[in-house]
């Protein structure tokens, strides 16, 4: 029986072809809460004298499905403010 992803879930693995410090340190992929499946990218972030954290990253892997997300940042981000 393969294992199957459920919404919200994701698979993270270290990111053994990492050449330089802006590729994600560790990468995956998974499910959004309403079942797109998507790509995850996490950076560890070590500030200094604080705890280190994780910086995540969710991308869709479909395109139609990134061509959407696009438009609702567009829409979110108008020019036409009344102020």
């Amino acid at each position: 029986m393969a294992y199957e992803q459920k919404p919200g879930q994701f698979s993270l693995f270290k990111n053994k072809k990492k050449t330089t410090d802006n590729q994600p340190d560790y990468n995956g992929s998974g499910m959004d809460l309403s079942g797109q499946e998507c790509w995850i990218s996490a950076w560890v972030k070590r500030p200094e004298g604080k705890k280190p954290f994780f910086s995540i990253s969710i991308q869709p892997k479909d395109e139609q499905q990134a061509a959407k997300v696009e438009t609702v940042k567009a829409e979110l981000v108008s020019d036409d403010l009344p102020f």
